[in-house]
Order: structure tokens, then C-alpha cells, then sequence
């Protein structure tokens, strides 16, 4: 598990820390304090210095160039580029990316993408990636790896959850990875907690590309108990759509690290303490990180409920404030937490 995080030169921050991570930390602050920026640089990182972990949020952003490039310039602090400009990021105890801008050798310039992982089976590892920038300072789409295609050295599987949640071709990819395993019957249970009528899951293949919507939600239907016909599941609301998103990039993430944007979208306040049990449980179980945000209270505080019946421990549940302009974080702790919530302290 990441330990600590060092940022510098990415995105809003200039030099910034995260310490005493545990297995679950939800990130608070206000609005454009960096908490979303947080979670692209552990993606980044996770991903071994690949753009592509990158490519889907910074299209969201509108951070593109007429549609075919990715505009890196938003990616490094304030904003530009030039000849030695650079960003990192570090985690303790395994792994650094630096991002460096150098002269091409037809006089263009290119970017560097520098990864060192000391957490090798035989020691260091080491990867070098160059791409030459386009005239207008971008990187084009075509040049950047499949974001679906898995490094074949990287140890860690990573999932980002992004606010807006995952389009029905994602969704259906995710799903037939788990179908027909011990895993199936946990992404079934994380539904129910919404809705317990709900018996089983499927996925139909139909309309995940042929509906030309990017964030459809057809293929994929369930059954309700004392129903005859199957449902789409796209007919039961943002929260069934959201639960399951969270379930799938969970179990999908075994082993490595679940990134999640606004962890509370479409759920109603009463659903929150259930899926933090769901969240928490699974990371034991499948040994996975779990970083989210939120700027709801009601998240923070059914966080801080399960946390208060947890037993203490390094691996625990934690909660960060992110503040514009200070280098680190100001962690709250399980106890810290729970003291909070009971005082109705603020903490975001």
C-alpha cells in the first residue's frame, strides 16, 4: 500500500504531501482546492507514467486541441510549457514519475516520461518513454497508448471512478470480467443495498457502441423479485447506476488501487453508511487502496460512523483536508474522526 504521496509541478500544485495514508481515504476540501488533481496524479502513477490513464478525464475537462490532441500544458503547474519544465510524482515505498519537456532532435520539442519502480521482483525497474510534441505543443490522440491494454510490467491493477460514472461499454467490460465468480455475488449485494428486489444481473452486449451515446446505459438488465420480465438497469435510476460503477471498479481493482471522483454521486444520504460498509470490506477482502473525494457531509459523517466501530490499526480509515496553497494535507485519523462527527465538527 502507498504510504505517502509527493506532488510537484502537477496540475494546481506546486509542491504538495499526503502522509499516513490508510487503506481508505476520502479527500475533503472545497471546491478546485485539488482534490480530483490528487486523484489523477496516484492514476498516473499507478498506470507507470501512461498518458492514456489520463486521456478520458482530460477530454472530459475540454483539455484537448481541436479534438485529436491532448493539451499538456494544463497538466504542469501554471498552466505552460517550455524547455525544462517538468513535474513529478513519488510514492513511499515504491515508485516515481518525472515529466520532463526537452529539445527534440529536428529542433521540436518532446515530452519525457521517466518511471522508476523499486517495488521489482528483481530490484529496480526503470522505463523511458518519449513522445514528440505536435506544432501547437500537444500530444496526438493516435500516440497515445490503449488505455485498455495493460503494461506488461506494471504489478498494480488501477480503477478510476470518474464523477460523471462509467459509460455502459466500460460497464459491460467490467461486469463479464466477474461473471460467473465469487465476485459476482458481491456486485449483486452492493445493488441490493439500494434496491433488495433486485435478484441477479446480466449483460445483453446490445447498444453498448451501436447506440453512438458515450455514456448510454444499455446492456446490461436485471431481475426484480415478482417481476417476469428483465429490467434494464439504466430504468432504475442514478443510484443503482452508481452502486454498481463502485462495485465493479472494486472487485476489478483486487490487488491494486480504486481512484474515485465524487464518491457520493447519485446516492441518497441514507444508502452512504452501506456503501462504506460495501467499500470497506471488499479493500480487506481483495487487498485494495482505496482513495475518494467528496464535498458532502452526509459521506464524511457515515464514513466517520463505520470508522468508529473499526478497530485502530495502520491500515485503516482516514480522512485528508485539502487547502488551497498548503504543501500537505491535515489528516484526520479513525479516532479524530469519530470525535468530529459526534461534536459535529467540521472537517471539510
Amino acid at each position: 500500500m502507498i504510504s505517502s504521496l509527493k506532488i510537484e509541478n502537477f496540475r494546481c500544485f506546486q509542491s504538495f504531501e499526503l502522509h499516513d495514508l490508510g487503506r481508505l481515504n476520502l479527500l475533503v476540501g472545497t471546491n478546485n482546492s485539488g482534490k480530483t488533481s490528487i486523484l489523477e496524479a496516484l492514476n498516473l502513477l499507478n498506470s507507470h507514467g501512461n498518458l492514456s490513464a489520463l486521456q478520458d478525464v482530460m477530454l472530459y475537462r475540454g483539455e484537448d486541441i481541436n479534438s485529436d490532441e491532448l493539451d499538456i500544458r494544463h497538466l504542469f503547474y501554471g498552466r505552460e510549457i517550455k524547455l525544462g519544465s517538468h513535474f513529478s510524482i513519488q510514492s513511499i515505498p515504491s515508485e516515481i514519475v518525472n515529466v520532463n519537456i526537452l529539445d527534440g532532435w529536428d529542433g521540436s520539442q518532446k515530452v519525457e516520461f521517466f518511471t522508476i519502480d523499486w517495488s521489482g521482483y528483481e530490484g529496480e525497474n526503470e522505463s523511458l518513454a518519449n513522445i514528440e510534441l505536435s506544432p501547437k505543443n500537444g500530444i496526438p490522440l493516435f500516440k497515445v497508448k490503449n488505455p485498455h491494454r495493460e503494461s506488461k510490467n506494471s504489478k498494480t491493477r488501477n480503477q478510476f471512478v470518474p464523477s460523471s460514472s462509467f459509460g455502459n461499454q466500460q460497464m459491460i467490460e467490467m461486469f463479464e470480467k466477474v461473471v460467473l465468480t465469487p465476485e459476482e455475488e458481491l456486485v449483486i449485494q452492493a445493488l441490493q443495498n439500494i434496491d433488495p428486489s433486485i435478484e441477479r444481473i446480466a449483460s445483453t452486449s446490445i447498444g453498448s457502441d451501436s447506440s453512438g451515446l458515450r455514456f448510454s446505459r444499455g446492456g446490461l438488465v436485471v431481475r426484480l423479485a415478482g417481476e417476469k420480465q428483465r429490467i434494464p438497469i439504466g430504468n432504475l435510476g442514478d443510484g443503482i447506476w452508481r452502486m454498481l460503477g463502485l462495485a465493479l471498479a472494486i472487485v476489478n481493482a483486487r490487488d491494486g488501487v480504486l481512484l474515485v471522483d465524487e464518491i457520493d454521486t447519485g446516492l441518497h444520504f441514507s444508502a452512504m453508511s452501506k456503501m462504506w460498509k460495501l467499500i470497506w470490506e471488499t479493500a480487506k477482502r481483495l487487498n485494495v487502496q482505496v482513495f475518494a473525494t467528496t464535498h458532502n457531509s452526509d459521506c464524511w459523517t457515515s464514513l466517520a460512523e463505520l470508522a468508529s466501530t473499526q478497530e485502530l490499526s495502520e491500515e485503516g480509515i482516514t480522512i485528508h483536508r485539502i487547502e488551497k496553497d498548503k504543501p500537505h494535507s491535515i489528516v484526520f485519523t479513525e479516532r479524530q474522526m469519530a470525535i468530529a462527527a459526534e461534536r459535529g465538527i467540521e472537517v471539510r
